[in-house]
């Protein structure tokens, strides 16, 4: 029995690289750099949103855009 070939994992460094230079404006080098833990840190989706309405509403009313 033939054993099947091993497959590569694809993972996408020239789209990473993309992202790093035209986005957060690293260097090539910079990038390549950056520890796998701080890039997927940089590049993950929030969990939640950064401020809700009620905070909105909060500092707004502290911080009028118009004085009152």
């Amino acid at each position: 029995m033939l054993s099947p070939e091993p497959v590569e994992p694809e993972w996408p460094f020239d789209l990473w690289l993309k992202l790093a230079v035209e986005r957060f404006g690293l260097s090539p080098a910079e990038f390549w750099e950056t520890g796998f833990r701080d890039w997927r840190m940089l590049t993950a989706q929030a969990t939640k949103p950064t401020m809700t309405r009620e905070d909105f509403e909060v500092l707004l009313k502290h911080f009028p855009d118009e004085p009152q």
